[in-house]
């Protein structure tokens, strides 16, 4: 989610998490495949959020999650 913000600033803006939440849906195994999407839902002046889902090979969802970015 980070890199998310991330994506959307210049490339010497400083940036910290103010707050996070990820809540497990299923079992993440050692070696198990995942793909994980991020996208940012909002990037102001002073903060920005972000959201992301991990899913498995077969495209069940494992985890999501949101945070909160504060721009420094």
């Amino acid at each position: 989610m980070a890199t998310a913000v991330a994506s959307r600033l210049d490339e010497n803006t400083r940036y910290t998490t103010v707050e996070f939440k990820i809540s497990f849906i299923r079992r993440l195994e050692p070696g198990l495949t995942v793909n994980v999407v991020g996208s940012v839902l909002n990037c102001g002046r002073r903060l920005a959020t972000a959201e992301a889902a991990i899913q498995d090979a077969s495209g069940r969802l494992m985890a999501h999650g949101t945070t909160t970015c504060i721009i420094l």
